[in-house]
């Protein structure tokens, strides 16, 4: 026998729950473990849209139960009889429920536990994802059940999923109005009486430093739903901490709620018999006064809650520091001699930055040992102060990643903590903040998970979902770790679309390729000297396979050395905390963010920000780079990352680049969607001169490239689906101002290969030698305009029609490019040979005079070339 049960006082939640579990355990009995709440009595009784067949509990054979499934709950207590026989041998448990963890929990064989706003979410994720059919009646009932428990979607603890879920079900066909009448009715002039008196008697004791407040109200009769009045006493005085205790008849209902992790109300209400979770509990009590229960419930509370602990409870102190104009060198003596991570760096007694140990030693291995310490800190960061809470701490140490805290009085540094602090508090007994320690490794709660899985439905097609999951499972039998990282995880955070999957192992890349390319019969090619490889689907996707890899640099500017690494160390080498996101793909964690350095807080901040602070020295290509991410996502640079590009192009940094790669992030800026933008803020940050020193921004190169702007905007609304190298119109637009020698040394130092360097300087001969001859003419017939622009590239005549101010050259270049161009002689040479004229260079006179003949409307149909070759050639 399988039975489906809840928990005690049942409510929507509870009986939404047991039925969509019922789909799942069809075969299953219903039945509740004790009485239901008055609201939920009265639907039953009113409502004619559906029965739920139940069971009496007096009726089930307890002997015969085999299987027990629980929805939302999974304490102990309060499941009635149902928990004499959980130590039943072979008794099969599964635990559907979305309350905080708690010390009096069963476990199951299966446990569905997530953090949302109601179990009837957890159950509807299920059913839609196993394609299980519900009524419009059902789905009614499941919308109470989200609904009373999110109050209609609308309190803190409503998750993304809860909306998800409810529009699901509206979809099909659940009754808002009867939802609304059902769970959002008015209160009655008795409830609102009795909330009027717990305001108006509303107390705070505070109480091992924390704020709790204690409401009263009492009623000569019971008065339903006392629980939806506290709530709404708490979110009207945004209270932390509440305990709110009503006498009514002859009993005395105590009902709390508890933000904070110091105060475990189920650990309060257990002492007077009743139960519940760390955040909200309840309890009935019988045979005492109102002042009797207030007095017993303020003993408890200073037993049992935990002191609130402050910045000034956990920091270590006196703190070591370092002059803002000490040299580099300095800062390495101190953080070796006293094995320090970080160093706070002060200015005339004032806190202005930090400095990190991997900072110190990479500036000392690029021998920047006598620069200033000033130069390199880091100016963005958090502080705190004496007083500020152990729950703001936490967020700042390991929800933002930032491993030193300095503390503050009065605006000097007394005292810092540091990870390490935040651990030895947690070691000594706080458990319920354990689960966050996981940002210091890449393990993240289910609700960013499945918010990530359902990110990962919506923006990318099935078969990308069934290849990613497919490469999780061969990396789990290989025994490696497999994950989507960098940009692929980037847009699509951004909703942007972006199918290039690049996916790095904690492993052997190429031998993880080969194994999951075998199996599949998917193209590889492998390069062995990288350890990566590029795997190509049938669908078309393009997946690049690495292994996790550290790198570091012998000097500024220099090609990477590369070593096998771990995921930290191979995310850690990348350039912006944007791009250091990543996605584990191996199954039981699929869909996991990791999150080590601020990458999403940064995209939610719409701002570019380097990893540490000799990025730039280490690959200058990095500060064009962040220029292109900020002009195509429109985001900014943070303060920090704008200084060190500054700080690079004072100390001449991109001059240590070669020309191919300076070009070929140049190339990368000039295929963006607006050069323009970018090409000025380049002009903002002095870039210009890098490429060559006769550069200049001006109002003449800004109308210049405006200009291009528009013409390629017309030039696309053409719909000619020619394929156009885009960046070679701006880049002969940017050096437009350069004198022929000039253009001629830039393209000798920015080009790899010599005939890509004669190729772009012939482009900028003809088009300028055209353009000269284009004003010479005194009328622009059809013929001479075919003449002097047939030799030119669409790229070069799109640079001639922006580079022109005179309206009749752009129109003639215009016709040409929509219409001249594609103009022919309908003849062939197997004409003119049947004709009689005998084949030879008089052919080629032949066609050039018929081109120029049509071209000039002289000539319209096949008959008059017919004519005019008997005319003139016959």
């Amino acid at each position: 026998m399988e039975v489906i049960t809840t928990h005690i006082n049942a409510d929507f939640d509870s009986v939404a729950s047991m039925m969509a579990a019922k789909k799942l355990y069809p075969h299953a009995l219903l039945a509740f473990p004790g009485s239901q709440e008055k609201g939920l009595r009265d639907f039953f009784l009113q409502s004619t849209i559906y029965v739920l067949q139940t069971e009496r509990i007096k009726k089930i054979d307890f002997n015969k139960v085999t299987r027990l499934i629980l929805v939302d709950i999974r304490q102990k207590d309060r499941i009635g009889k149902f928990k004499e026989i959980l130590q039943k041998p072979g008794l099969d448990i599964h635990i559907y429920d979305h309350h905080p963890a708690s010390e009096n929990d069963i476990s199951g064989s299966v446990e569905v536990i997530k953090e949302v706003g109601a179990t009837t979410t957890i159950l509807c994720q299920i059913l839609k994802e196993q394609n299980i059919e519900i009524t419009s009646d059902e789905a009614t009932i499941l919308m109470m059940g989200i609904y009373e428990d999110t109050g209609s979607l609308t309190f803190s603890s409503t998750t993304e999923e809860d909306f998800l879920a409810a529009a699901f079900l509206l979809k099909k066909g659940a009754n808002l109005n009867i939802v609304s009448d059902m769970v959002t009715k008015e209160l009655t002039a008795e409830q609102i009486s009795l909330l009027y008196e717990l305001v108006h008697t509303a107390t705070v004791h505070t109480i091992n430093g924390i704020d709790v407040v204690i409401a009263k109200a009492s009623s000569d009769k019971y008065i339903s739903d006392f629980a939806i009045l506290v709530h709404k006493l708490r979110d009207m005085e945004n209270i932390n901490v509440l305990f709110a205790l009503a006498e009514m008849h002859d009993r005395i209902y105590v009902v709390a709620r508890s933000r904070l992790n110091e105060v475990d109300v189920s650990k309060i209400a257990k002492e007077f018999g009743g139960g519940g979770h760390p955040t909200a509990a309840s309890a009935t009590i019988k045979n005492c006064s109102l002042p009797q229960v207030e007095e017993k419930l303020k003993q408890i509370l200073k037993r049992e809650t935990n002191p609130l602990k402050t910045a000034r409870d956990i920091m270590s102190s006196p703190v070591l520091t370092i002059n803002a104009h000490d040299p580099i060198k300095a800062a390495g003596e101190i953080i070796t001699r006293f094995q320090l991570s970080t160093l706070p760096v002060m200015d005339d007694g004032k806190l202005i930055g930090l400095i990190s140990r991997p900072v110190i030693e990479k500036a000392i291995s690029h021998n920047l040992e006598n620069l200033l310490v000033k130069d390199y800190m880091v100016t963005e960061f958090s502080k705190a102060k004496l007083y500020t809470s152990w729950a703001e701490i936490q967020k700042i140490i390991v929800e933002q990643s930032q491993g030193f805290l300095p503390i503050l009085k009065a605006g000097k540094l007394v005292g810092v903590i540091t990870r390490t602090d935040v651990l030895r508090v947690l070691s000594l007994g706080q458990r319920e903040l354990t689960k966050k320690v996981y940002s210091f490794d890449y393990d993240l709660s289910q609700v960013k998970e499945k918010k990530l899985l359902s990110l990962m439905e919506e923006q990318l097609p099935r078969s990308m979902l069934e290849f990613m999951e497919k490469a999780g499972t061969v990396a789990e039998k290989m025994n490696f770790q497999a994950f989507a990282v960098g940009g692929f995880v980037r847009d699509l955070l951004l909703r942007r679309k972006n199918l290039d999957l690049d996916l790095v192992i904690e492993g052997e890349g190429i031998k993880f390729a080969k194994y999951l390319s075998s199996r599949d019969n998917f193209v590889a090619k492998y390069h062995r000297k990288f350890g990566t490889a590029q795997i190509r689907t049938p669908q078309g996707f393009k997946i690049d396979v690495a292994s996790a890899r550290r790198e570091y640099y012998e000097s500024p500017a220099a090609l990477p050395k590369v070593e096998l690494s771990s995921i930290h160390q191979d995310l850690y080498r990348r350039d912006f905390t944007i791009n250091t996101l990543a996605i584990r793909l191996n199954p039981g964690h699929f869909g996991e963010m990791i999150d080590f350095f601020g990458g999403q807080r940064d995209i939610k901040k719409r701002v570019i920000k380097v990893i540490h602070s000799l990025s730039f020295v280490e690959d200058p290509t990095r500060i064009f780079r962040a220029l292109r991410f900020e002009q195509r996502f429109g985001f900014c640079l943070s303060k920090e990352t704008a200084n060190l590009i500054r700080n690079a192009v004072k100390m001449d940094i991109p001059h240590r680049l070669s020309g191919s790669r300076i070009f070929g992030e140049l190339e990368l800026i000039l295929e963006e969607d607006n050069p323009p933008a970018l090409i000025k803020r380049m002009a903002d940050f002095e870039l210009l001169k890098f490429f060559h020193p006769a550069i200049k921004y001006d109002s003449g190169l800004m109308d210049l490239l405006e200009s291009i702007n528009e013409v390629f905007t017309w030039f696309e609304l053409l719909f000619l689906n020619e394929t156009l190298g885009k960046w070679l119109v701006y880049f002969l637009g940017m050096f437009d101002g350069l004198n022929d020698e000039e253009f001629l040394n830039l393209s000798r130092k920015l080009f790899f290969l010599k005939k890509e360097s004669k190729k772009v300087l012939a482009e900028r001969c003809q088009a300028k030698s055209t353009l000269k001859k284009l004003q010479e003419q005194k009328s622009l017939k059809d013929s001479t305009i075919f003449e002097l622009l047939n030799r030119l590239s669409v790229e070069a005549l799109l640079y001639l029609m922006a580079n022109t101010s005179h309206q009749s050259i752009k129109k003639a270049i215009s016709n040409y490019i929509t219409r001249l161009r594609f103009t022919g002689a309908l003849l062939t040479g197997e004409d003119l040979k049947k004709m009689g004229l005998p084949p030879g260079r008089v052919y080629k006179q032949a066609f050039q005079s018929l081109l120029r003949a049509r071209l000039d409307g002289k000539i319209k149909t096949r008959e008059d070339e017919i004519s005019f070759i008997k005319q003139h050639f016959l």
